[in-house]
């Protein structure tokens, strides 16, 4: 499954919607998916890489290698 290896960023869930005539006439499901990037990092002072969200790279909470 997609998952965020720091934050546990994972699949949610809500609804599609079709406006036709400024009207919502249906819904149907859908999931969001986290954006997931594989780092090379160092985890207890040895390189390895997980998968984390671009939202935890962005605010440094991951050291690359």
């Amino acid at each position: 499954m997609a998952r965020c290896e720091i934050c546990n960023k994972s699949l949610n869930y809500g609804n599609k919607l079709s406006i036709t005539r400024s009207h919502i006439s249906k819904r149907t499901s859908r999931t969001f998916k986290p954006n997931l990037r594989t780092v090379k990092t160092i985890i207890n002072g040895e390189p390895r890489k997980i998968k984390v969200c671009a939202k935890c790279l962005r605010s440094g909470k991951v050291v690359k290698a």
